[in-house]
């Protein structure tokens, strides 16, 4: 038994300087959620995860490279070595510290309904008593919904990708939804189809669930590869470029971390 522990260890480390070595960093990513990830018309991958998981690469001297997949399949991906750091827009929370670790926080978004303009409805249990809301499946907003308001008498719809939704949001089939005040933004309000859409009440609020902030998510264990992330999101939040990145992308919000 310790010949086959100290044989699984050694493994482990070969694969852990192999993949240092290479000086590639595979990040993990969600591209249906802009302005965070997305692809453009010409098919590359853009937004404001895309441009800081560069930016962080040139500060550690690493080549980048992305592998697409499910939002809720992120963390199974990671654990499974498919990538080796998520960069999709993931939000630090205890529950998730359960299955991954994270890098230090680096940017913080707020969570909002979006619903059309002038609805009655709120962002309470007694408001949206009746009502549909959407969010994305495996986000900390289908968390907060199902915690918050479902227990409630609130139905909860969860989706693949946040396109869906607004999809479900122009045909009446939900009321509302929850996401990240940037991504209704940016996804969805600041288009043609979000007309007569805006956001509803203030930012939800709970630490518990919605988390510390943004970071990259890794494996349990994988020191190296956070120390080696966390020196660059050092100098990319000194040099501004995190500043610069949230102005061009989120004009107006505040993200940064309390």
């Amino acid at each position: 038994m310790k010949k086959l522990h100290a044989l699984g260890l050694a493994v482990g480390m070969l694969t852990t300087f192999s993949t240092l070595a290479a000086n590639e960093m595979r990040y993990g990513v969600e591209a249906e959620y802009p302005p965070f990830e997305s692809r453009n018309s010409a098919g590359e991958l853009e937004g404001f995860d895309i441009d800081l998981g560069n930016a962080i690469c040139k500060a550690a001297s690493l080549k980048c490279s992305w592998v697409e997949t499910s939002f809720d399949a992120l963390i199974p991906g990671l654990m499974s070595k498919k990538f080796d750091a998520i960069n999709s827009a993931m939000n630090i929370t205890e529950q998730r510290r359960k299955s991954i670790d994270f890098t230090q926080p680096i940017y913080r978004i707020p969570s909002q309904l979006v619903g059309k303009t002038g609805s009655v409805i709120e962002a309470t249990p007694a408001g949206l008593k009746g009502k549909t809301i959407g969010v994305l499946q495996g986000s900390i907003q289908e968390t907060y919904a199902k915690e918050h308001w479902e227990k409630q008498g609130v139905t909860v719809v969860s989706y693949k990708d946040q396109n869906m939704a607004w999809g479900d949001l122009l045909n009446g089939r939900i009321d509302a939804s929850l996401v990240m005040s940037a991504a209704g933004q940016a996804g969805f309000l600041s288009k043609p189809q979000g007309k007569g859409f805006g956001f509803i009440g203030k930012p939800v609020s709970d630490d518990t669930i919605l988390g510390s902030g943004i970071g990259f998510g890794l494996r349990k264990g994988d020191a190296a590869t956070k120390k080696q992330l966390d020196a660059a999101i050092e100098k990319v939040k000194a040099d501004g470029t995190v500043t610069t990145l949230a102005k061009k992308y989120f004009p107006g919000i505040d993200v940064s971390v309390k």
